[in-house]
């Protein structure tokens, strides 16, 4: 198995990784809604693209989730940790 070196992310591109996840889980639940609602009229056009559209959210919300929680586990970067909350 190939091992990934861990590089922390900026703390720019944290903080704006941070901000986009509303937008994409608020994306998710429109096109799901979207689609809960046109699922008793024909399968067409519409319920596509809302299907589409819940795809494309769904992968970039684990984008960043993913890319937050690699860099949350690189420890030895100061950024990290500042930015990891500690229990």
């Amino acid at each position: 198995m190939a091992t990934s070196k861990r590089v922390a992310l900026a703390p720019r591109a944290v903080r704006q990784l941070r901000r986009v996840r509303p937008v994409y889980l608020g994306g998710m639940l429109i096109s799901l809604l979207v689609l809960v609602l046109q699922a008793d009229r024909d399968p067409g056009g519409r319920q596509v693209i809302a299907g589409v559209f819940l795809l494309a959210f769904t992968a970039l919300f684990a984008l960043t989730a993913v890319q937050l929680w690699r860099h949350a586990r690189a420890g030895s970067c100061s950024t990290a940790k500042k930015l990891t909350r500690t229990v």
